[in-house]
């Protein structure tokens, strides 16, 4: 008997963080050329083949993880007298959630003891990953399950995202903003940032002309925003641009001292969507 913490590939943690943590994963799928794709953490189509291929024109599209799937991941820690802990891709961008609900709700009558808590991460990508690795950290140092789910549910919407869209296009196809808009865009060399709102909603912010600016304008982000940083880590992901990501480590590092950084990638669900070239910095605040 413990706690189980589960989360699913969005969450854009490492393979081998989440092996030497113990943490269940659900995976997302991601459908490119006609294939259907498990998002396994980059193991079946690696980070980089996956951004390549969309330079070279593919379109790719995600599916949620079925109520099914999550019964039979619930069953194997409910019969072990686990209390299960599943931390979400926000409810705002996936119906992934909703299907955790109802595979929950489904096996009550079966389990009417088990101790199931569902979190709405309200985040994304390493957002949603910071949530994960707090909860791992308070689970080894022998906090109870709703303690840390309380705290989880208290503060999710202090972790904040600052984000930097490379390719105005992929946002025109998922239909955030207008083809001429993108041809404009592109044509100015814009840079649209992007943020999450207390709903965990994708929300578009400033449009920086030139990458100088744009990565300025994440470094500001995180000097005027981040809290305690001494002791917190600083994430920074990217959709296959590892240099630009180096460049901004170093750039907040002169200006804001973190505990640690973390350089990841993007993963392929979250990059279907975002595209190469994304960056994003994500860190704890006092609010979004």
């Amino acid at each position: 008997m413990g706690i189980k913490i589960i989360t699913d590939s969005a969450c854009d943690l490492t393979r081998d963080y989440i092996k030497n943590n113990n943490i269940g994963l659900l995976s997302l799928i991601l459908n490119l050329n006609g294939q259907a794709i498990k998002d396994d953490l980059g193991e079946t189509l690696s980070y980089k083949d996956f951004y390549n291929k969309m330079r070279e024109g593919a379109t790719p599209t995600t599916s949620q993880i079925n109520v099914h799937e999550f019964e039979e991941e619930f069953i194997k820690y409910i019969k072990n007298g686990d209390s299960i802990i599943y931390i979400s891709l926000s409810s705002s961008l996936s119906g992934t959630f909703n299907s955790a609900n109802i595979a929950k709700n489904n096996l009550k009558d079966e389990y009417p003891n088990a101790n199931i808590y569902l979190v709405d991460s309200l985040s994304v990508s390493v957002g949603q990953g910071l949530l994960v690795a707090k909860a791992c950290e308070m689970r080894d140092s022998g906090i109870g399950a709703e303690e840390i789910v309380n705290w989880l549910e208290e503060n999710k919407r202090k972790v904040i995202h600052s984000i930097l869209i490379d390719d105005l296009n992929h946002l025109k196809r998922g239909g955030r903003i207008s083809g001429a808009t993108a041809a404009i865009g592109g044509l100015l060399n814009i840079k649209p940032t992007l943020f999450l709102d207390d709903e965990g909603k994708l929300i578009q912010g400033e449009k920086i002309k030139g990458k100088k600016k744009a990565l300025r304008f994440l470094v500001n982000e995180v000097r005027e925003k981040a809290v305690d940083t001494e002791n917190e880590i600083l994430y920074i992901c990217h959709g296959d641009c590892l240099e630009e990501a180096e460049t901004l480590r170093d750039m907040i590092l002169e200006e804001v001292k973190f505990k640690n950084v973390i350089i990841s990638y993007v993963g392929n669900v979250i990059g279907a969507h975002a595209g190469p070239g994304v960056l994003a910095a994500v860190f704890l605040g006092s609010n979004r």
